[in-house]
């Protein structure tokens, strides 16, 4: 990619699993445990887990299954998600992306609950926001905009000044539900229609203006900064 796209907001509202932490071999041991235990395929499965809470998932799959069921399974894949951080690291570019971001507007918008965002965030190296929006904060899932829109409200901007960073299909319709904009990550992001789409954070340089605004810079050769 060499064209450079300019994208400007008063605040960025980060997705964590596959955005800027890579989990996916956690992901895929847990998620193949379950569909085991459910007599379910479980390549079928990996291909709807990304983006949601557990119990969406497991709901969108066994639509007969009672919900108690799903709930108690999410809260025991919860507790082994979060004891198991063996292959988490950050997503390429990650770390230099949230240094950049240091004293600017910006927030974790997550599926996972408060430990598990604590625990991969802490494997992957990488600051914590200041504002976290997890699984305790909200009563609806992702594809639900309820995250988005609770994230760009706590940081004190209206939804069409935030922009979005996401991966998974669930969390780009998420994303824009709550009329923002959307940086997709990761070549899984490229068939969901975000508003543009980079491989990972390598290709994301970020600006403080000194306006206020936010300069998101996509694409190019050059690394973060700003």
């Amino acid at each position: 990619m060499t064209a450079t796209t300019t994208l400007t907001a008063r605040a960025l509202l980060l997705d964590m699993d596959s955005t800027i932490v890579n989990s996916e071999a956690v992901v895929e041991r847990c998620w193949r445990r379950w569909a085991a235990e459910q007599g379910l395929d479980a390549d079928e499965v990996l291909q709807v887990v990304h983006g949601r809470q557990g119990w969406a998932t497991m709901a969108a799959l066994l639509p007969d299954r009672p919900m108690e069921l799903n709930l108690a399974d999410n809260r025991r894949m919860l507790a082994q998600e979060t004891s198991d951080t063996d292959g988490v690291v950050p997503v390429p570019g990650a770390p230099a992306f949230m240094a950049a971001l240091a004293g600017l507007p910006h927030a974790l918008v997550t599926s996972a609950d408060i430990p598990l965002s604590d625990a991969r965030m802490s494997a992957a190296g990488l600051p914590m926001p200041a504002v976290r929006i997890t699984a305790e904060s909200v009563s609806a899932s992702k594809p639900d905009p309820e995250g988005f829109l609770k994230g760009a409200a706590e940081l004190g901007f209206a939804p069409e000044d935030c922009l979005v960073f996401e991966d998974s299909e669930a969390g780009i319709e998420a994303g824009r539900a709550a009329g923002m904009r959307v940086v997709g990550i990761g070549e899984r992001a490229a068939a969901f229609a975000p508003t543009v789409q980079v491989p990972d954070l390598t290709q994301v340089r970020v600006e403080a203006r000194p306006d206020g605004m936010i300069a998101v810079h996509i694409g190019g050769t050059g690394g973060i900064g700003g």
